[in-house]
């Protein structure tokens, strides 16, 4: 992975709260666990921007290599690296990722 690559992509996850690396988007994901993935995210009501890996193939690989996760999709909160969509299910299932967006939401 170029530092080109490993520096935009610390940007897009230091950009937004909760940033979602998937196949395809929000509106038409392009496999199974990235639906799954915003599926979760749209049950809880969270605001979150994603990013299309197939759109760019640096950032395909080299998300890989900036988590150290050999899969799409990625969650990422408040900058941290959360998990792919097995670790969303189980930290949905077990209430985990609920605490996990109220503690990260912004205070108003």
């Amino acid at each position: 992975m170029t530092e080109d690559t490993n520096a935009r992509i610390d940007q897009i996850v230091k950009k937004d709260d909760v940033v979602l690396f998937m196949k395809g988007s929000p509106l038409f994901p392009q496999c199974g666990f990235s639906s799954r993935a915003v599926a979760i995210l749209d049950h809880l009501n969270v605001t979150y921007e994603s990013v299309d890996v197939l759109q760019d193939q640096g950032v395909r690989q080299g998300i890989k290599s900036y988590s150290d996760w050999p899969t799409i999709p990625q969650l990422y909160v408040k900058g941290e690296f959360v998990g792919g969509s097995d670790i969303m299910m189980e930290m949905y299932e077990s209430g985990e990722l609920a605490e996990l967006f109220k503690a990260s939401a912004p205070s108003t």
